[in-house]
């Protein structure tokens, strides 16, 4: 087990004031689970005591295994110095583990429960109600079984508390907590309804893994601008929106500067069945390269998912088995953007029709868009990236399919079209002049309209953690162009109140 501080830090213990800004997750009653240990006391010390910055404030038990009732008895007593010897509760948790039958090696299970900024300060007896029915959700507690483990619910902060539980029952039986996240996900889900707090939504599969937080030490220890799991995630999306087949990418992805690992079948060795990238200069102690798999960066990177891309017909490889080659007349590069705009307007309005769109329009129209703006966002902002690369990463998050579902072969022409353009524009390469300019702003004001259309769409049908990324990309896009343009005035003014997106309290712009 990690140290006990090193591992409550990341719950993300914070101070009681709650902080402003971004840096605070929008999420609301997201438990996370963090690897399981075997020094309860040293956890329950660092819970009761000050904290990494003297942020605990009134460490105190809200709930526990025993029931409301003993919760004065188990409360850890406090010294003339104001320490808490936890001691004796540390021996109470561990005693089934003492008297199990073939325990575990590592038994101390350990959650942190956080809601949002925007939700109201909940009470000890609501947190104490969260506590439990986590617990009983993940399987460690079971409503009404006397036998279940020992746990203990901690509160130091207004808007969290910690669980810590022994995974030993009290009839000496191991619990082993099989799939604890997803199912401590769906109580909480259900826990946001009740008391109406913000909601998240329901576990989709559609985000992408965040770096951990050994990578995010390693990346600042290292001083590097960005941490190789996100720099890689933005170089394999921007190569496959531009490859048109696999060997394409491959070698798009050398020319970055990006290490290949091609994996083989063991059945067919001749047969690709994956890939791995990594930095030359992100390495192991011992030296070795850090690899990533697609998968590893994004849901929608593995190979038989770009396979899909690639296979699909659109804009790649014509069902005549010729490689498509770029509309004639397209030479410059404000050309290749204006023939995108008219490509994303008209996806955009199909977006908006509100019986002829199906899913698998939503579904590739949504797939395009966000790589034609990755494609646009290297152009305008290069291989170190910036808001737009940032707006595009977000996008890309919103069009995911759950659960990798492989929508089917129909594409719109639209969406066809668009990817066609997101290949044209990573060929014609960065942007050079003042025309240039204006004609991938007036792209990026579209796909913003094809943001909001879809934000629409996914919370129709509740996928909320989409919907607010497409309305955040949106957002961010408008800004992006507002800002970067030459006459912020004019860019606003190809945005009109006319377009309204239904659902929404506040009117989004129309693109002239």
């Amino acid at each position: 087990m990690a140290r006990p501080r090193r591992q409550a830090v990341r719950a993300g213990t914070r101070q009681t004031r709650r902080p402003r800004g971004r840096h605070r997750p929008a999420a609301a009653l997201i438990p996370a689970i963090h690897p399981r240990g075997t020094n309860v006391g040293g956890l329950l010390r660092y819970l009761f005591g000050p904290g990494k910055a003297e942020e605990h404030v009134n460490p105190h038990l809200i709930a526990a295994w025993s029931g409301p009732s003993q919760l004065p008895s188990l409360e850890p007593p406090t010294h003339a110095s104001g320490r808490h010897d936890i001691r004796a509760l540390a021996r109470l948790l561990e005693q089934p583990v003492r008297a199990g039958r073939n325990p575990p090696q590592k038994f101390v299970w350990h959650t942190s429960v956080r809601n949002h900024i925007t939700d109201r300060i909940l009470t000890d007896s609501q947190w104490a109600h969260i506590a439990a029915e986590i617990v009983a959700a993940v399987g460690i507690a079971p409503h009404g079984d006397p036998d279940a483990v020992r746990w203990v619910a901690v509160r130091h902060a207004d808007d969290h508390i910690h669980i810590v539980a022994t995974l030993v029952r009290q009839d000496g039986e191991t619990v082993w907590a099989w799939n604890e996240r997803l199912k401590a996900q769906t109580a909480a889900r259900d826990l946001e309804q009740r008391y109406g707090l913000y909601q998240v939504g329901p576990v989709d599969h559609t985000s992408h893994r965040r770096p951990t937080a050994a990578e995010q030490n390693k990346s600042h220890r290292q001083g590097r601008p960005e941490i190789p799991r996100d720099k890689l995630r933005r170089e394999v999306r921007a190569a496959a929106a531009a490859a048109t087949d696999e060997n394409d990418f491959v070698n798009r992805l050398k020319a970055a500067g990006v290490l290949v690992r091609l994996r083989h079948s063991t059945i067919n060795p001749a047969e690709i069945t994956g890939y791995a990238v990594g930095l030359p200069d992100h390495h192991t102690s011992t030296g070795n390269t850090v690899w990533y798999g697609g998968g590893r960066l994004a849901p929608d990177l593995t190979l038989p998912q770009l396979r899909r891309r690639w296979d699909s017909g659109s804009g790649a490889v014509p069902r005549g088995g010729r490689q498509r080659t770029p509309p004639p007349g397209v030479q410059r590069r404000a050309s290749a953007f204006r023939r995108a705009t008219t490509a994303a307007d008209k996806g955009g309005r199909h977006l908006m029709a509100e019986r002829d769109v199906n899913e698998e329009d939503i579904a590739y129209l949504a797939e395009s868009a966000s790589d034609v703006l990755a494609s646009t966002a290297r152009a305008f902002e290069g291989r170190k990236g910036g808001p737009l690369s940032d707006a595009s990463e977000i996008l890309d998050g919103a069009a995911r399919e759950p659960n990798q579902r492989r929508p089917g072969r129909r594409i719109h022409p639209a969406a066809d079209q668009l990817r066609v353009m997101s290949r044209l524009i990573s060929a014609v390469g960065r942007l050079t002049g003042e025309d240039d300019t204006a004609a991938a702003l007036q792209l990026v004001l579209r796909i913003s309209m094809i943001a909001d259309n879809l934000a629409r769409l996914r919370e129709a049908k509740g996928r909320l953690h989409q919907a607010r990324a497409a309305r955040q990309a949106a957002e961010r896009l408008r800004e992006t162009a507002a800002n970067a343009s030459t006459n912020p005035v004019e860019v606003r003014s190809a945005i009109t109140p006319a377009h309204v997106v239904p659902g929404r309290s506040q009117p989004k712009g129309r693109i002239a």
